[in-house]
């Protein structure tokens, strides 16, 4: 029997449910209740039916981009969210306790590396590892650890978790497996391959893709049995328990701490998410011939990119995601190439913190994003004072060659 790709999927995801007057995307729905002619089944809703109530714990227009994140992950079951940082904080705050363990990454963006020190002064214990070595993962456990939190590909430095070797420890141990696909997105890898239990995007960046709107998401891969984990309420143990611990994360994230995804950048992001493979194929090929550029030119010390062979993690790279290594560079500069300098050089690529948007940014990581971390933190995590972060966009590939090449040759001393 044929199956639909990835693109014709969710092209036409909207329209395998009721869609009002023949729409082609399923319409905005603003209002901020739900009416019902029926008392009982108002009251049906409220005690777990499918339907809306109340805007804050979903509307139409946000269950139908859920339905397509979930398709794009392979996943169970979506919840939208306005932002990635507030899908993050309902996975944590939601499903960790005080005195709970957990292992996260030493890799992370910057605000989740801030999130996770809030969570650690409310008493949750945090150890942070190399992801690139799972050794680390196993060695870091202790009986009261109940997750392991890792990105696919870190931001900026590349580096790339052994994701599939970290899912088995996490089988092993009956482990929440977390996963923030943002800097890969479903397009290039489905964290549910590698035995993830919930998979985070940051919506914003390319699955919507355009900088027109912000959003995240978390999805249940059906892979994790939440009836053996302690920490989920007598409240949502209820039905199917492979249900239980995205059930609580909309309730507790959504109706209690209101980090409610809007009708109008929910209904942008399902737009934009339409083109995600084809955009996605840009940045890919566009990334990979600048960071070949880039690391031949003598204005520049180091690329930070798994699609070259030098990089760390280049065979596992190409293991986990094929011949598709993503739209992120940190390149680090030359002795004597001022980054700021160089930056203001720059005639196509934008000034802007922000990522997978169709236009190319760039910023300086370390004076920037990473400026409030200081720099014994971000020696950790491999952000030298002199590295660019590059999100690369669509743009035509020899007009992104020749900005940074000018930019560059302006820049060399001498």
């Amino acid at each position: 029997m044929h199956q639909n790709g990835f693109t014709t999927t969710i092209l036409h995801s909207d329209r395998e449910q009721s869609v009002e007057h023949g729409a082609v995307h399923k319409p905005m729905h603003p209002s901020s209740e739900f009416a019902y002619e029926d008392a009982r089944e108002l009251a049906a809703v409220f005690q777990g039916k499918a339907g809306f109530t109340y805007a804050r714990q979903g509307t139409p227009t946000t269950t139908a981009l859920e339905a397509k994140v979930s398709r794009m992950e392979g996943g169970k079951g979506t919840v939208s969210f306005a932002t990635g940082m507030a899908a993050l904080s309902a996975i944590f705050t939601t499903l960790l306790r005080r005195g709970d363990h957990l292992v996260s990454s030493q890799f992370i963006f910057g605000n989740t590396n801030s999130l996770l020190g809030t969570l650690q002064e409310l008493g949750v214990e945090i150890t942070f590892v190399d992801v690139t070595d799972a050794a680390q993962v196993r060695a870091a456990l202790r009986p009261e650890t109940r997750m392991v939190f890792t990105e696919t590909i870190a931001n900026p430095g590349t580096q790339v978790a052994d994701l599939a070797v970290i899912g088995q420890i996490c089988r092993e141990h009956g482990l929440v497996y977390v996963v923030d696909n943002t800097l890969t997105s479903p397009w290039m890898f489905q964290p549910a391959s590698v035995g993830a239990s919930l998979v985070m995007n940051s919506l914003s960046k390319y699955i919507s893709g355009h900088g027109n709107a912000l959003g995240g998401s978390v999805t249940d891969t059906g892979l994790y049995d939440w009836s053996g984990y302690a920490n989920i309420y007598e409240a949502y143990r209820k039905g199917p328990s492979t249900s239980w611990g995205l059930t609580q994360v909309k309730k507790k994230g959504l109706r209690d701490m209101g980090g409610t995804l809007a009708a109008e950048p929910a209904h942008r992001i399902a737009v934009g998410a339409e083109t995600l493979a084809l955009r996605m194929a840009r940045h890919c090929s566009n990334a990979l011939a600048l960071a070949r550029l880039l690391e031949s030119h003598r204005g520049v010390a180091r690329v930070h990119y798994p699609g070259l062979p030098g990089h760390p993690q280049h065979e596992r790279a190409k293991a986990l995601f094929g011949s598709r290594f993503g739209g992120l560079l940190g390149v680090e500069l030359a002795e004597g190439v001022d980054c700021f300098d160089f930056l203001n050089r720059l005639r196509v690529v934008l000034m802007a913190t922000h990522l997978g948007d169709t236009r190319s940014l760039a910023l300086p990581a370390a004076h920037t994003i990473y400026y409030e971390m200081g720099p014994e933190r971000r020696r950790q995590m491999g952000i030298a004072d002199s590295l660019i972060r590059v999100s690369v966009g669509i743009e035509d590939e020899a007009d992104l060659l020749f900005d940074f090449d000018q930019a560059l040759n302006a820049c060399l001393p001498g």
